[in-house]
């Protein structure tokens, strides 16, 4: 399996070209573009074959390229109703816009300024209605109102794609084999959690002090099942490389060739995979729900345990419980990561986590 890489994307009307100079770009429909590129200014025509290219150099100089827990609370509209209260810590992190390295101050900045940006096409939509309906009501000829309506169809959809490149970041990656052999070994990586039978996110946990009740578990915690994805890029980003995501509450977070770009619906952060900290661990689980299909299942308790540990007679359905064996991935940094997620494999963590080591500055050469 190869890693995914794009010589070209597009947004809208325009196209965003990869080469060894560097980024250009083009417009046009087929047979005429027009684009700029490191090496100056082109216009490509032709068709069936015979094409005409020339180029324009830039005037200027040539700038360089740039413990064992019962699963509490899976529904957060329905709490599991508990005669012994446990006091849930959360597991968060801090306000996305916050998650910031450095290294990547420059590129936040641009992204959460972009996202701000008010989207104009609906006003165009409706300045196109309410003309349609003045013209109406003035009694206007029916090619007069066919007339306005498609030129207001054709200025909203226009403003539409302004409104697309006004709020999208490009990111264009030219990757060496040796960094692409450690983006593919990520990305391998990742693709194994997603094929897990159990993913979940953590987002909360609780000591036990009555544990006869709660099936004889040290822990509660609160999680939601999540679906890992492999190829979906982030709104409003148009990149070449394919960034797995592991959404993690409000925020989700993207692997992108040389960080971790963290996204939210008000604002985005990033943390480099230097900065990151990956820590997984093998957790026994007592799962009162389906076991997934890959779990190994290492024991077997009650949902009200005796002081031996054995059923408690005086709970009428007193279901008997598998404890599996499954494993915590948490995500941290300085700057105010903080995420778990839980999975139904053993030794998938440690897999991310050396990709993730090997993806570091200091190992990559970046």
């Amino acid at each position: 399996m190869g890693v995914y890489i794009r010589k070209s994307i597009s947004v809208g009307p325009f196209r965003f070209n990869l080469s060894k100079s560097g980024v250009g770009i083009s417009t046009g429909i087929k047979g005429f573009r027009i684009g700029m590129s490191p090496r100056g200014t082109y216009v490509h025509m032709g068709q069936g074959g015979l094409y005409y290219r020339v180029t324009i150099p830039h005037s200027g100089p040539r700038q360089p390229p740039r413990s064992v827990e019962w699963p509490f609370n899976p529904d957060a509209t329905q709490p599991i109703r508990n005669p012994d209260p446990v006091v849930m810590h959360a597991i968060e992190s801090a306000e996305t816009t916050s998650i910031e390295d450095s290294s990547s101050a420059d590129l936040v900045a641009e992204m959460n300024a972009k996202r701000k940006r008010i989207r104009f096409w609906p006003l165009a939509l409706l300045g196109a209605g309410g003309l349609c309906i003045t013209a109406a009501q003035f009694n206007a000829p029916r090619w007069v109102m066919i007339t306005l309506g498609a030129i207001g169809l054709a200025a909203t959809l226009a403003v539409a794609i302004w409104d697309q490149l006004r709020k999208t970041t490009v990111l264009m990656y030219e990757l060496e084999p040796e960094i692409e052999d450690k983006l593919e070994q990520l990305q391998t990586a990742i693709k194994k959690l997603a094929s897990c039978g159990g993913t979940w996110h953590v987002s909360a946990k609780g000591m036990v002090t009555d544990w006869k009740r709660n099936a004889g578990a040290g822990h509660l915690v609160s999680r939601r099942g999540i679906r890992i994805g492999t190829t979906t890029n982030p709104a409003y980003v148009k990149t070449n490389v394919a960034t797995p995501s592991i959404p993690v509450g409000r925020q989700t977070l993207y692997f992108f060739p040389d960080k971790v770009l963290i996204f939210e619906p008000h604002g985005v952060g990033a943390v480099s995979y230097e900065n990151l900290n990956v820590h997984a661990s093998p957790t026994r689980f007592i799962e009162s729900e389906s076991v997934p299909r890959d779990a190994t299942i290492v024991d077997y308790t009650w949902r009200f345990v005796n002081k031996k540990g054995g059923p408690d007679r005086r709970f009428n359905n007193n279901r008997r419980l598998p404890i599996t064996l499954y494993e915590d991935i948490s995500f941290a940094s300085n700057s105010g990561l903080n995420e778990l997620i839980q999975i139904s494999r053993t030794g998938c963590g440690s897999d991310l986590r050396s990709a993730i080591a090997a993806l570091s500055p200091a190992q990559s050469g970046w």
